[in-house]
């Protein structure tokens, strides 16, 4: 198979690429900037608003992944954003239409629902989170990945491309599970945890409300888009406070992690599945990354949700990925499980 890859240098760019390299596949990559070297790979410097260029290189194509998009709203006016991400998503569909090709992966992400970039809160109607979720994007990155799913139903209504929008959470390096910091986050977690449970209910639920006053009135400045200059430290938006990082941000990705080589295997299976249509999936770890007791997040930080949680299995993701697996037979190989073991729960 001949594949083209947008943004086929990045982060899972990269991975993706290599995965197909191993697979055998013939391999395109256009990107702003060379990728590394590697047998079997073209490399071409394109521009994803260049819809000629782009026709071009996808001539002798069967199928195409898209990852080219500028990553965050703090990386580019909200304007700069759209136009890339979606008018950009547009010309590889309308190139992809013109050249014949029916098959499209493409990088969405988990905030296509409106999660880590909110200006306001992150409400979730129920948990698990699926894709038949309504949406409740406020920011232009969100905005983009909500349209550029739109993109794929729309062309698959006027032109039959069948593809597939991967609504990724963080996705981190292969060793980063093993890492010092990967460590201390989740202990400063788990120190968290045991504060909050060692709480009455009424004073545990008063210093998480009292905290998500601190964080909306924080998200209403908007830190995290884009202010002209370089962009701010995320780590340090918070401050100290564990709870209030806990708050902005675990809660906002519903603490789904990935491993880039999961993401790179989605894609795999997003070009090669048996499907028809345009989906959304869940593309995350089938565990929330502390691995720890799921209802007791969900009780903790989604107390208003109707009826309650019951998670699959004590803990699992917050967000479902049963629409991945029944369509593209999506079961992530990396998983942390796989790779650290149970955690254990002395």
């Amino acid at each position: 198979m001949k594949v083209l890859i947008t943004g086929g240098a990045g982060h899972i760019g990269k991975a993706t690429t290599e995965r197909f390299v191993q697979k055998g596949w013939e391999v395109r990559v256009i990107d702003l900037k060379v990728g590394e070297a590697m047998p079997g790979v073209e490399y071409v410097i394109c521009d994803l608003l260049n819809y000629d260029e782009i026709r071009a290189q996808m001539r002798g194509c069967q199928s195409v992944v898209h990852l080219a998009a500028i990553p965050a709203p703090g990386l580019a006016a909200g304007h700069d954003v759209f136009q890339i991400n979606v008018a950009g998503t547009f010309n590889i569909f309308e190139a992809a239409a013109a050249e014949g090709i029916k098959r499209i992966a493409q990088a969405s992400s988990i905030n296509a629902l409106g999660c880590y970039y909110n200006i306001s809160d992150f409400s979730p109607q129920y948990l698990p989170m699926d894709e038949a979720h309504p949406s409740l994007t406020n920011d232009p990155y969100s905005f983009s990945k909500e349209l550029v799913e739109d993109i794929g139903r729309y062309f698959w209504r006027r032109e039959g491309i069948s593809s597939v929008a991967m609504r990724f959470p963080g996705v981190y390096n292969a060793d980063y599970p093993k890492t010092e910091q990967f460590q201390q986050r989740r202990e400063a977690s788990y120190r968290l945890l045991e504060k909050l449970t060692a709480l009455s209910e009424t004073e545990r639920q008063t210093q998480i409300a009292e905290a998500r006053q601190r964080i909306i009135q924080l998200r209403m400045q908007r830190p995290l888009e884009f202010r002209g200059e370089k962009p701010l430290d995320s780590d340090r938006i918070a401050g100290d406070n564990p709870l209030d990082n806990a708050y902005m941000f675990d809660r906002f990705v519903l603490w789904a992690q990935l491993d880039v080589r999961d993401a790179a295997q989605s894609l795999e299976k997003g070009v090669t599945a048996e499907y028809e249509g345009a989906h959304p999936l869940y593309i995350n770890d089938p565990e929330n990354y502390l691995q720890t007791d799921s209802k007791m997040l969900a009780d903790y930080f989604f107390p208003e949700i109707s009826g309650g949680y019951t998670p699959a299995s004590r803990t699992a993701a917050l967000i479902s990925n049963d629409k991945a697996r029944s369509l593209i037979g999506f079961e992530a190989e990396y998983s942390l499980q796989k790779v650290l073991g149970e955690r254990s729960l002395t």
